[in-house]
């Protein structure tokens, strides 16, 4: 539309944007990732879920609905419904934020801030138990790629592209996204369905990145927001260079809803953000758009091209999982080597750890590798000659 969006339907989007990533972030941690750390990767798969968690750790549990249910209720005040909300249209939102539920949300920030921070503080006492998995979940050196503002600080909405390198050095920065092609090209894997973007300068594979909550805290040089602020400089002790394990992703996500919880705290503050200049109207005066946000998975691409009536004729996706192909695939073939010994049978846990460094990535398919043990697995050892000599299949 080449428009101008007013600032305030900015900010409002730019909450709806936050409130999505805390309850997108919880469902991860809480219902996908907290069973494997509470009740060990080695646990039966009927017991490994959120129904488990709530027996064992009813507290936890309670703390994770309650803090996915504030994201979805935030969004449910600002835009109507918690699902596919039709409320951020072209040109800003279809509605103003009214005092009453500015305030209503603002009564919810307090419980949130604090069962994010009593998680943080948990979760940095069980890391040393998990030691192995650290080592060996996706760990390796990779490129990095996320939104930032033009002082590097952390940008979900609105920013410009950084690409950094597995020692923090900045390769790229300030990026406009709206040329990705430039820099960012797209092979297709034989086996897969799923695209495999590669950073162009780097060349394919060698250009395998990653982007998400771990990515977006080795790219930024600070958060923008105190509490958050301290957390992030307490957990980049962990490597003095970019931080490589993606089982470090579910400590990023903790300190990502500290700070979107932070975030949406100040930006309730501005004394505009109830005003009804919310949205500008015009026709579709160019033939061609590219839209970059911070999904809570990773950066998300869309790119449009459409005719003089406005519909859409051809579109290009590059979504938070297909960024993350090449290093998902890296990661499961670092834990299956680890794990899977010659000669020694598959277990239930190595199959799990298989399942579980996928879950840290967060991906699109996220849900259904914890479905209560009935994901579909199939693992096979096959030798030199093609011929298969052990098999681990789930139905």
């Amino acid at each position: 539309m080449a428009v101008r969006v007013p600032e305030t339907a900015i900010n409002l989007r730019r909450i709806a944007n936050l409130a999505q990533t805390i309850q997108s972030h919880a469902l991860s941690f809480f219902y996908l990732s907290s069973p494997d750390l509470l009740l060990g990767m080695d646990s039966k798969p009927s017991e490994r879920n959120i129904l488990g968690l709530m027996k064992d750790h009813p507290k936890l549990a309670r703390d994770g609905v309650a803090l996915r249910r504030l994201g979805q209720e935030i969004v449910e005040i600002l835009s109507g419904k918690r699902l596919n909300s039709s409320w951020i249209v072209p040109g800003g939102v279809n509605a103003p934020l009214t005092e009453d539920a500015r305030d209503k949300i603002r009564t919810r920030i307090p419980e949130a801030m604090s069962i994010a921070q009593q998680t943080l503080d948990w979760y940095k006492t069980v890391l040393e138990k998990y030691r192995e998995e650290i080592r060996t979940f996706a760990n390796f050196p990779s490129l990095f790629m996320s939104l930032v503002t033009p002082n590097g600080e952390l940008e979900y909405y609105h920013g410009r592209l950084r690409v950094v390198d597995s020692t923090g050095t900045i390769v790229d920065d300030q990026l406009d996204p709206t040329l990705y092609p430039n820099y960012i090209g797209e092979s297709v894997l034989p086996y897969s369905y799923l695209k495999a973007p590669y950073y162009k300068s780097r060349g394919f594979p060698k250009g395998v990145y990653r982007v998400g909550p771990l990515a977006r805290l080795n790219v930024i040089d600070r958060t923008g927001t105190p509490r958050a602020e301290e957390e992030w400089v307490e957990y980049r002790t962990l490597r003095r260079q970019a931080i490589l394990s993606n089982f470090h992703n579910h400590y990023a996500r903790l300190i990502e809803v500290l700070y979107s919880i932070e975030r949406i705290q100040q930006l309730l503050e501005d004394p505009n953000i109830t005003s009804t200049r919310v949205r500008v109207t015009a026709g579709a005066n160019t033939a061609e758009g590219v839209g970059v946000t911070e999904a809570p998975r990773g950066t998300l691409i869309h790119h449009y091209k459409t005719n003089d009536d406005g519909l859409i004729t051809w579109v290009n996706l590059i979504v938070a999982t297909g960024h993350n192909n090449l290093a998902m695939n890296h990661g499961v073939l670092q834990v299956a080597k680890h794990f899977i010994n010659n000669g020694q049978p598959i277990t239930e846990g190595i199959l799990n750890r298989v399942e579980a460094v996928i879950r840290t990535f967060d991906p699109c398919l996220s849900c259904s590798t914890h479905a209560i043990g009935k994901m579909p697995l199939d693992i096979r050892i096959i030798d030199n000659n093609g011929q298969v000599v052990s098999q681990l299949k789930r139905d």
